[in-house]
């Protein structure tokens, strides 16, 4: 009788394992199992095969009975959170990586791991400090370099971001997503040649890549080449980034029917990215004057000495207007899309509560709730404002104020346009319309100066709206 040869058969499987050839790695993983059901390896590397294979339920029961077998291999642990991670576990995957350290403190790919965890829980210090601990081990990690850039952008430490990614690609020059978060960082400080650049890179690397099209696009248009930023919207859509995103910029350069409102997703993404340099970058860069004018408004239109008021702030971003609306209120609270904006609003405790949320679908319910509703540069992401108005007009009170800006769109035109910027602006005459479409006094409606964009003044117009109509 023959004796298997379970080690042969383990080399034969690792050798197809190491050349890709996971189908005959899986059949001969499979073989030794059914002579052995409780062999570590086989299971283990059965397991890492399947996640391999875009099998992580598969993957999650393998590398877990592998672990039964023997808990105490820290690479078992370290794979098991990389599957965790794939189903969306960050917390378990967290508690995987560090299993995996406390049995190898010194394993460098464990560490970088648990940074990916940490930066995914919105924990970008912690996460910082772990891929530092894999680089302490490891300098030239490429992972780990990466995980650093993006914790640091997270941070809102550009310039040490933009370093880390840079480091990245020279460490290994065929590093797409780096190429990409560099282009983005370009991007947004406005080096639109270099951005340029660097997608072309990442594409380079990893042709039909979506996010680095999708940022080759918003990089072309903001250099108003507009017919390539069409072309690049369009091939970003063909290589699967979001199709209403994509719809939704072509629209706003005329090649493709606008909306009635921004996309939400487009919206919250927008804000997340920004929300860790948000102020800074409004009132150094843009000059952003919004809050204050928006609540010098508010408070000409409101009994002296009243601060007894419940204010909703829409659309509160980071918080710009909570300190400036805190003195005349009760109970103030914000709603926002951005769960990254509502982080850095929740730090100073200026509000008594907030929430992530539609605007338009948090107003619904709340009837005849707040005597003030504020929104300071939120409407420029709505066209259609006919839905806003009537969903603050049942919030409100009697006499309650709707105070708010938008940018000014010349009268004569259509009641709202989208822009190349992404942004709606309204005609004076279609706010008033809408104002007594739904039961509102103009008791306010003036021309401002909302920021700078590129130099050049953005023109807007603060809006005081009364509810005079009593709440059903």
């Amino acid at each position: 009788m023959t004796v298997p040869d379970i080690p042969g058969l383990l080399r034969q499987a690792v050798a197809h394992h190491q050349r890709g050839e996971l189908a005959q790695a899986d059949a001969l993983y499979a073989a030794v199992l059914r002579l052995d059901p409780v062999n570590f390896d086989a299971l283990h590397l059965s397991g890492v095969a399947a996640r391999q294979g875009k099998a992580p339920k598969a993957a999650l029961d393998l590398i877990g009975r592998a672990i039964a077998v023997d808990p105490g291999k820290a690479i078992a642990h370290c794979n098991l959170g990389a599957v965790l991670q794939d189903l969306g576990r960050e917390t378990d995957a967290l508690a995987s990586y560090e299993r995996a350290l406390a049995l190898q403190p010194d394993y460098a790919m464990a560490w970088c791991n648990r940074g990916n965890a940490l930066r995914r829980l919105d924990r970008p210090a912690d996460a910082l400090d772990s891929y530092g601990r894999a680089l302490a081990l490891v300098p030239a990690y490429p992972e780990a370099l990466y995980g650093a850039a993006l914790a640091l952008q997270a941070l809102g430490q550009v310039d040490d971001a933009l370093e880390a990614f840079e480091r990245t690609v020279r460490l290994k020059p065929g590093h797409a997503e780096a190429w990409c978060g560099r282009g983005g960082l370009l991007l947004r400080l406005r080096e639109f040649d270099a951005a340029v650049a660097s997608y072309d890179r990442a594409l380079a690397a990893r042709p039909g890549y979506a996010r680095a099209q999708l940022g080759m696009a918003n990089t072309l248009r903001a250099l108003g080449r507009k017919e390539e930023a069409v072309h690049a919207y369009r091939l970003a859509r063909e290589f699967g980034a979001d199709g209403e995103t994509v719809d939704y910029m072509l629209a706003a350069l005329g090649a493709a029917p606008a909306p009635q409102a921004s996309p939400p997703g487009y919206v919250a993404a927008l804000f997340d990215q920004y929300a860790h340099k948000f102020d800074r970058h409004l009132v150094d860069v843009l000059r952003y004057r919004t809050p204050a004018l928006l609540v010098d408004a508010l408070a000409r239109h409101l009994p002296a000495g009243d601060a007894a008021l419940d204010i909703l702030d829409l659309g509160c971003g980071t918080g710009l207007c909570g300190p400036l609306l805190r003195p005349l209120a009760r109970r103030l609270e914000g709603v926002d899309l951005s769960a990254a904006m509502l982080a850095q609003a929740r730090e100073p405790g200026v509000y008594d509560e907030l929430h992530c949320a539609e605007l338009t679908a948090f107003l619904q319910p709340a009837r005849a709730q707040w005597d003030v509703l504020a929104a300071a540069d939120v409407l420029v992401y709505v066209g259609e404002l006919d839905g806003v108005f009537g969903a603050a007009r049942d919030a409100l009170r009697a006499g309650g104020l709707f105070v708010f800006s938008v940018e000014a769109l010349k009268e004569g035109s259509t009641g709202f346009a989208l822009r190349e910027s992404g942004r709606y602006a309204h005609t004076p005459a279609y706010v008033r319309a809408l104002a007594v479409r739904h039961d509102f006094a103009v008791r306010e409606l003036a021309p401002c100066t909302l920021r700078q964009d590129s130099g050049a003044d953005i023109g807007g117009l603060l809006a005081v709206l009364q509810c005079l109509a009593p709440t059903a």
